[in-house]
């Protein structure tokens, strides 16, 4: 099986709209980090370096797991990653597995000739991954004492695997969904009420599979890597409440606005009336074995060390990134300014790398992505700095709604938009970040990454 970098579609015209031999390098550099990020969270090359079989021995970080003592071994999960994550434990299981089903999003082009590859919708929920998360429930449910369940989970997870509870329908949940995403609520908020309103997530397909032993390989898009929130935490322990759910929603002013499907479901749970999330205490937890493989931090210390090898003075400031979009750009401007002005945090030349996830409230009507917000906030505030750059990317190619991953930003990108009549602050009031970069041509490609581990952002400063 080969390994390739996973590349920036359009990273040479990227390098090539800097205006001066700096700003060429900085973006360069930058863009480099991004692909030695990604290559350090490929799935199929964290599979291959976490997972192998040594003889009748499956060795998983300090698991050993005897597979003849299993009678049957399951596949099954749901992610934007976990086609890739299928693939690769083919290569590694093979024969071995008996059945599997996995829900990856519509279009991804993995291979395996095991494990059925189900297609479906992110970030809204379909039909199709209703389906196949029925799929997925029938399989773990015929999983007995002596059978080993590999769960393959990865960011993506809640939108692929939807299966709603009670008198939930599809539309109210996509309802809800959309809601959430545009109010400015954080991934976990949006978890906590997710996973109330369904029959999979919140520890159910453990609970479905139990007495089976259930072996859990994470590739974490959520900060801090809490297992109960990555896809909704599936085969975990729920931390959360039918009461925080509802606390969620009213947060965010969206309790009255709910479909009255969810209000009841949630009442109902509050009230007793139907049952709460798997808990901690609960015995199906005790055959359960979770592995975090792959995370933001893999993935921002890849960076690093690549911009170190290129003699950057370089750090790591976070992997817990998080707040609104347009005011981490502007913070992470400001440390470009600083760099300039004092040689603080770093002396030139220099670079940053933030790990996380930041969030936008839609207020306006045009057309983005959180790692494209934050940059063409930072536009203003290093114009004129020759040799620095700002960029974001979101690992798994798809920032928002676009098919950009991205954007990047130099100390000419506002006098190159002043020329062509264009007004970031204008742009940013309407959420269109995506017509802005557009217009530059400074989005960045990469297509499907096939992993998801959050947002990098990268700063430079020659």
């Amino acid at each position: 099986m080969g390994y390739s970098m996973a590349s920036i579609k359009n990273k040479e015209a990227l390098i090539e709209n800097g205006e001066s031999p700096s700003d060429k390098k900085a973006r360069m550099l930058a863009l480099s980090s991004f692909e030695h990020a990604l290559k350090a969270v490929d799935p199929k090359q964290i599979i291959k370096s976490k997972i192998r079989l040594d003889n009748s021995k499956l060795l998983v970080n300090d698991y050993v797991f005897d597979i003849d003592r299993f009678e049957n071994i399951y596949v099954v999960g749901g992610g934007k990653a976990s086609g890739s994550m299928a693939e690769a434990l083919e290569h590694v299981l093979g024969s071995r597995i008996r059945e599997g089903v996995v829900n990856v999003p519509h279009g991804s082009s993995h291979k395996t000739e095991i494990i059925k590859l189900h297609g479906a919708s992110h970030p809204v929920p379909d039909e199709a991954g209703v389906e196949g998360a029925q799929h997925i429930i029938e399989l773990t449910e015929k999983a007995k004492e002596n059978d080993l369940v590999v769960c393959l989970i990865s960011g993506g997870g809640s939108s692929l695997m939807p299966l709603p509870r009670n008198d939930v329908s599809l539309a109210d949940k996509k309802e809800i969904t959309d809601m959430l995403l545009k109010s400015g609520a954080t991934i976990n908020e949006i978890n906590t009420v997710r996973k109330h309103i369904s029959n999979i997530k919140g520890g159910w397909l453990a609970k479905k599979a139990y007495p089976a032993t259930i072996l859990n390989l994470i590739l974490s898009d959520v900060i801090g890597d809490p297992l109960d929130f990555i896809a909704s935490g599936p085969t975990v322990p729920d931390s959360t409440t039918f009461k925080d759910a509802i606390k969620v929603l009213k947060k965010y002013n969206l309790w009255e606005k709910a479909p009255a499907s969810i209000r009841k479901v949630l009442s109902d749970g509050e009230k007793g009336v139907i049952p709460e999330t798997p808990k901690p205490d609960d015995k199906t937890f005790k055959k359960v074995f979770n592995v975090v493989v792959g995370n933001n931090r893999t993935a921002s210390l890849a960076a690093c060390n690549y911009l170190k090898s290129e003699g950057l003075n370089t750090l790591l400031l976070t992997t817990t990134l998080e707040g609104e979009a347009r005011h981490v750009g502007v913070m992470m401007a400001s440390i470009i300014q600083e760099i300039g002005f004092s040689g603080n945090p770093l002396k030139k030349p220099a670079a940053v790398v933030a790990g996380g996830e930041t969030t936008v409230t839609v207020t306006g009507k045009g057309v983005g992505g959180r790692n494209q917000e934050l940059a063409l906030a930072a536009i203003s505030k290093i114009n004129g700095i020759n040799g620095a750059v700002l960029a974001s990317m979101s690992t798994d190619g798809i920032d928002g709604p676009t098919d950009a991953a991205g954007a990047i930003v130099d100390g000419k990108t506002l006098a190159k938009a002043v020329k062509r009549g264009l007004a970031p602050e204008e742009f940013l009031a309407e959420n269109d970040s995506y017509n802005f970069f557009s217009k530059l041509e400074d989005l960045i490609f990469t297509g499907q990454t096939g992993t998801n581990v959050n947002d990098i952002t990268v700063i430079v400063a020659l």
